[in-house]
């Protein structure tokens, strides 16, 4: 295993065709979108995605959501609990910070990839771990059109006792969805963070493939399969820690444009282009 050496900058562009890729609890779980009309899907919500790729690819995962456990732990808390080195320096306030950094990144995954912060009730020492991939949100090249609508359950969930033939009263609910956009979210890999935490070149690989594969195995009522797709992955290593450019200039190297207007909308109507840069090459690769 080679720890990171060189700098990563990455882009994704995906497309949402009558999906709802993140809704907003605080808005009736309608698809989120900026000020400007534009969707919007958290950097939170693409590392659960990523996470739940890498759980595919029997990496192993602290972060785990419960409907995609794959061990018998219902929480981070008791998950960390069944590594009895990290406890025993976590149930201790003197306990050493890097022998517990390294358990714990050496351990899980998305640990060395995203951090951590481990703060449990009941333990005396508090560690947190910075990690050397970062993810932007990703926003819609344009804004969004968010349909809703009306639904209806058609079976009783529970039978009335005074009149068991009785249908009960229906009961209402709401579904939203983007009925289509094109989206683009940026990363990178900082290699300072990288040497600290562990984080290997078999890592970023595994990370670039798990990036083309995201919406494998995501779907859902509100993510039919098919409905969200990954169109392009762009990835660009540096030739060293610093890199030779910042990673706000690699990330705008990226245009995305809408060139035509044809129905039904497609990725087909944007143009995606990438701006060379000197003496950094960009490998691409097309989505699943």
């Amino acid at each position: 295993m080679t720890i990171l050496t060189n700098k990563i900058d990455f882009a994704v562009v995906f497309t949402v065709n009558k999906a709802n890729p993140n809704g907003d609890p605080l808005n009736g779980n309608r698809p989120r979108q900026d000020f400007n009309g534009h969707g919007e899907v958290s950097d939170v919500a693409i590392k659960r995605k990523l996470r739940n790729r890498l759980q595919d690819e029997e990496q192993t995962i602290l972060v785990q959501s419960d409907e995609n456990r794959t061990d018998g732990f219902r929480s981070v808390r008791d998950r960390v609990a069944s590594v009895p080195e990290l406890e025993k320096i976590l149930k201790n306030a003197k306990g050493d910070v890097q022998a517990a950094e390294k358990i714990a990144c050496d351990t899980w995954y998305d640990v060395r990839a995203f951090g951590q912060v481990f703060a449990f009730k009941g333990d005396k020492l508090s560690l947190g771990i910075r990690g050397p991939v970062s993810i932007h949100t990703a926003t819609s090249i344009d804004p969004v059109d968010v349909t809703s609508m009306q639904i209806t359950k058609s079976v009783n969930a529970t039978t009335n006792a005074k009149d068991p033939s009785q249908k009960t009263s229906d009961t209402m609910g709401m579904k939203h969805r983007v009925d289509f956009g094109v989206y683009v979210f940026y990363g990178s890999i900082n290699p300072q963070l990288a040497e600290r935490t562990g984080f290997t070149k078999e890592d970023a690989e595994k990370l670039k493939e798990t990036l083309r594969t995201l919406f494998a195995n995501d779907s859902s009522s509100a993510r039919p399969d098919g409905s969200m797709e990954v169109n392009k992955l762009f990835w660009w290593e540096h030739n060293s820690k610093l890199g030779q450019y910042s990673s706000a200039k690699v990330h705008r190297s990226v245009k995305v444009e809408k060139v035509k207007q044809e129905f039904p909308l497609s990725i087909k109507n944007y143009e995606i282009t990438v701006a060379p840069l000197e003496g950094l090459a960009v490998e691409e690769y097309d989505g699943l």
